[in-house]
């Protein structure tokens, strides 16, 4: 007979409920998936999940909760009929295009530049000090899968990324353009106070994207520069 989890109490309710609202870094390396698609997602890149629990009569595969217990944990607003615990994998830097976030701690933000940077072929993502965490609830919502399919890697030194390092600052330098010839790392800042001096000095150059604002979220710009670098390649 399959056993249903029908308490509150339940350790893995328990655990997701922690990690689904957590500000740090779990100090297991654990992160939560919430959602069919993000499961299925990580199904596809060949992760397996630490726990895999399904509402009670979803037909999803999964550990089984009683009706409503799954909605208590989930940090979505609308409830899941399916949430997964997953081991955070950390990579290396790794071109020949990479993308490296200094100080982007909005988590939408890097994890809307992951999905960026899957989706134009980045070959890896690098978090710089003061970045949030890439594996929280919101940047892995953000990701929409992402986070399963694209290394990311951490970094406290430009000197460590691969290629030609190329700052973002608006205003400043030549406009950027593509495609890029040679293995590139993207340096992408916070949106409000931009890169530290010391960051644009350690890049081999500055770009600035072509607009007629002051500025794009930081996001927009990963996003736009990782358009302009790969355009005919794709």
């Amino acid at each position: 007979m399959t056993m249903i989890i029908t308490s509150t109490h339940n350790d893995k309710l328990k655990e997701i409920r922690k990690l689904a609202r957590r500000r740090e870094r779990d100090v297991r390396g654990r992160f939560v998936a919430e959602g069919e698609d993000l499961i299925e997602a990580a199904r596809q890149a060949g992760w397996n999940p630490v726990h895999l629990l399904v509402a009670a009569g979803s037909g999803l595969e999964g550990e089984e909760v009683e009706e409503g217990l799954l909605d208590n944990v989930s940090a979505l607003g609308s409830g899941s009929r399916t949430i997964g615990v997953y081991e955070a994998r950390w990579g290396a830097p790794a071109g020949p295009l990479c993308v490296y976030l200094h100080g982007v701690s909005d988590p939408g933000n890097v994890g809307t530049i992951l999905r960026s940077a899957l989706a134009f072929g980045a070959t890896s993502v690098v978090l710089g000090p003061g970045c949030a965490d890439p594996f929280g609830p919101k940047a892995v919502r953000a990701s929409m899968g992402a986070i399963f399919d694209l290394p990311v890697a951490r970094a406290q030194n430009v000197d460590d990324l691969p290629g030609e390092r190329v700052a973002l600052v608006a205003g400043t330098g030549s406009p950027l353009t593509g495609p890029a010839e040679t293995e590139t790392t993207i340096v992408v800042g916070a949106e409000r106070s931009g890169l530290p001096a010391e960051v644009i000095a350690s890049c081999d150059r500055t770009a600035r994207i072509a607009i007629t604002s002051d500025s794009l979220n930081a996001a927009m710009a990963a996003t736009v520069a990782l358009y302009e670098l790969t355009r005919g390649k794709l």
